[in-house]
């Protein structure tokens, strides 16, 4: 919590001018009333320091910087961050739709995707159907992204990233309402989840096996 003013606790700061000036050691009385002898407040923007140091400044003008700057400093980190959609050689169509969706998201949002195909059982003896499928992705996904890897065999594993178009060239082909596709008919409503997809195809896989 910021002290200001009265609330500013130490008998002793160090006072430093709006211009970044000091103006040495003195009693925080003191301080306040050259403070409020310019119309601005007394600040303490750093309690843990020997004697705490504290700033005249406008103390609104203070709290909205420090504000927007803790916003920006959120916004940098999170700005662009690597997700991971997950898919299989028999993602049937209406699951597909679903993850290209969610794809569509995170590029829209600024994001970068990484795409995994993993092989099972009786699929690694046909594993040109897994480099298919990814072509495939990448076709659908040419007006929201970029390539920045290609689909690269790492094990029993196909992988390969993408990054997003710039805003003004994305277009989004995969938009979904209720578990549909926007103006489309052909696939019945499924509130089926993205846990509920994966889940589903390990039953498969163990029926298989």
């Amino acid at each position: 919590m910021t002290r200001v003013n009265e609330r500013i606790r130490a008998p002793k700061v160090r006072v430093v001018l709006p211009d970044g000036r000091q103006l040495g050691v003195m009693s925080s009385r003191e301080a306040l009333e050259k403070a409020k002898l310019v119309g601005l407040d007394l600040v303490e923007i750093a309690a843990k320091a020997d004697p705490p140091v504290c700033r005249i400044i406008d103390y609104g003008k203070y709290k909205y910087e420090q504000a927007k700057l803790k916003k920006q400093e959120k916004s940098a980190k999170n700005a662009t961050r690597m997700k991971e959609i997950k898919f299989r050689v028999r993602t049937e169509q209406h699951d597909y739709n679903i993850k290209l969706n969610r794809m569509e998201n995170f590029l829209e949002e600024g994001h970068k995707v990484r795409v995994v195909l993993q092989f099972r059982g009786r699929e690694n003896a046909h594993r040109e159907l897994g480099f298919d499928k990814l072509q495939r992705i990448i076709g659908d996904l040419k007006t929201m992204a970029n390539v920045d890897q290609a689909p690269r065999l790492a094990g029993r594993a196909l992988g390969m990233t993408l990054s997003p178009l710039p805003k003004d060239k994305q277009k989004r082909n995969f938009q979904m309402f209720h578990g549909e596709l926007v103006d489309d008919d052909d696939f019945e409503d499924d509130d089926e989840d993205e846990e509920g997809d994966v889940s589903n195809e390990e039953e498969a896989d163990e029926a298989e096996a």
